[in-house]
């Protein structure tokens, strides 16, 4: 059996010292494992980490492009935030860090709140309110 759990996502970086600086804008806390060569941040449910895309390319024996022009994947990583107006406040943070916001806060046809963004590097956010969604004592969604 494969353990039912996300513990770590990397994100792969061109510019580590750039993605590194946007991310501590937003006011989140590096752990002390980062390095000069990659850095991990604390989230509610999993550490987040950046990491060179050569040294990544490299540890997964694969070639992954290194252009910023486009979304290099398929994959949205999402903020929930605890209510509705939070996700505008939690917007406009981010737009003061300098990210790229793709969609002004609006609400969802599912009842919610949501915006999108994008990091220096193009990588794709969301930022929801999910009057659903259930957390634990640290933050991480237990349900929506």
């Amino acid at each position: 059996m494969v353990p039912q759990r996300v513990s770590l996502i990397t994100i792969s970086t061109i510019n580590l010292p750039e993605l590194r600086s946007f991310y501590k804008r937003l006011g989140w806390e590096e752990t002390d494992v980062s390095s000069d060569n990659y850095a991990v941040f604390k989230t509610a449910g999993v550490l987040l980490s950046l990491f060179p895309v050569e040294e990544l390319a490299k540890e997964a024996q694969i070639e992954i492009s290194k252009s910023t022009d486009y979304f290099r994947a398929g994959v949205t990583l999402a903020i929930n935030v605890d209510k509705r107006e939070e996700v505008d406040t939690t917007i406009d943070t981010i737009r003061n860090a300098g990210a790229k916001i793709l969609r002004e806060p609006s609400d969802a046809f599912w009842g919610g709140r949501t915006a999108y963004f994008s990091d220096p590097e193009n990588n794709l956010w969301e930022v929801a309110w999910n009057p659903n969604a259930l957390f634990d004592e640290r933050g991480a969604m237990l349900s929506f």
